[in-house]
């Protein structure tokens, strides 16, 4: 009896998919730094902590006696004002110096994604401690890189989850209310970006992340408006538990095709305008859902999009969030450069290409230009841009 080759199975084997779903150990709740000694030591016995210069002095007194208690060499660095490939080499350079056997990040997206990037680049584990709402940075694989003027350029997929994150519950409510709400727009975008994605995959698990998405976005319709209202109370924390920890596991379990698509894609697009420096993460996204609902309904007709888009306005005016240009602070944005960010978020490698149609740059400017629009445009209308053009006072002369 003969037996197909080896090499011949191998080929006719469907692909075997890696997913880096979720942390190792995870620990959230009050005072959830000081009980996280024991986990901390478990990594390594010289941590390098790595932060932004106030982060790092916000976090000391609550870092400081859980190192202390374990005999923790640990020093500290800076990753300066963006992740970027510079900030990384000279961070290497810290654990070097440090001789460091663990990376400990604390702070927002970019701090996170600096540390993880370090500890990935440098083969050492990681914990991760948000300091606020803002992002699910903590929780994923993943991280961007930006150039030093903040332009977003690429991501770098990591081989796994941080091998463990700390929640503190105390830690995050000291971050201003701003960074939950930019926090709120970020985790909003998984299902508006995952349900057109991937809404109609039949596989298990990203039927799973789509089902998740939806539910997350119900909870942060219900709950964000009281959670707010009343930072540290337990409807509080189930919104920060949905920003910081839920929004992640949906990348995790659905992969790249459920993390972004054009909201995303417009956040990157703009980053490469200095204007736009002044708003958070969260915020350039939470408008990109709104540029994206609105090239549905431009360019396909979608009324459920054009609905979604005006229950959001109304949700985004509750709790803060920018609707317009003008509220990313754009207002005096030249059109050539407003142009150079949809060429961008356009780009061959962008992610709006997982939207079910093409999209050009002028479509894109035409969206983002009309976010609170009406919803009686036709699908044509965003082929003449001269109105546009005309009604707004970026153009150059």
């Amino acid at each position: 009896m003969t037996h197909p080759s080896p090499s011949l199975e191998a080929t006719h084997s469907p692909p075997v998919f890696s997913l880096m779903i979720a942390p190792a150990q995870v620990m959230r709740g009050h005072q959830a730094l000081a009980q996280a000694a024991e986990a901390i030591a478990r990594l390594g016995q010289r941590p390098l902590v790595v932060g932004g210069d106030r982060t790092l002095a916000l976090v000391k007194p609550f870092l400081q006696p859980v190192l202390e208690s374990r005999s923790l060499q640990a020093a500290q660095a800076s990753y300066g004002a963006d992740c970027s490939e510079a900030s990384l080499a000279n961070l290497k350079d810290a654990i070097t110096h440090h001789q460091a056997d663990c990376i400990i990040g604390v702070g927002g997206g970019k701090a996170l994604d600096a540390a993880k990037l370090l500890a990935y680049q440098a083969g050492l584990p990681i914990a991760t401690v948000p300091t606020s709402g803002a992002t699910c940075a903590a929780w994923t694989a993943l991280s961007n890189v930006y150039s030093d003027q903040g332009a977003f350029l690429y991501d770098v997929a990591l081989p796994h989850c941080p091998n463990l994150l700390v929640l503190d519950y105390d830690l995050v409510q000291t971050a201003p209310q701003r960074t939950l709400v930019a926090g709120i727009g970020d985790a909003l975008a998984k299902w508006y970006e995952a349900s057109v994605s991937s809404g109609h995959s039949e596989r298990t698990l990203i039927i799973g992340a789509v089902q998740q998405a939806r539910v997350l976005r119900d909870i942060l319709l219900q709950k964000s408006v009281a959670a707010l209202r009343s930072p540290g109370s337990e409807v509080w924390r189930d919104v920060v538990d949905a920003t910081v920890l839920m929004a992640g596991v949906i990348g995790g379990l659905g992969g790249a095709q459920c993390r972004t698509v054009a909201a995303h894609a417009v956040h990157n697009g703009l980053t490469h305008l200095l204007e736009s420096h002044g708003t958070l993460h969260g915020e350039k996204v939470a408008y990109g859902i709104l540029v994206q609902l609105r090239l549905e309904e431009m360019v396909q007709g979608n009324r459920l999009a054009a609905t979604a888009r005006q229950q959001l306005l109304k949700f985004y005016g509750e709790i803060g969030l920018p609707q317009t240009l003008d509220d990313l602070g754009l207002r005096d944005v030249r059109l050539s450069d407003l142009q150079r960010a949809a060429t961008l978020a356009c780009s061959p490698s962008s992610d709006i290409h997982r939207l079910p149609f093409e999209v050009t740059p002028t479509q894109l400017i035409a969206a983002m230009v009309s976010t609170t629009a009406p919803t009686t445009e036709t699908p044509s209308d965003y082929a003449d841009l001269r109105s546009m053009q005309s009604s707004r006072s970026e153009v150059e002369g």
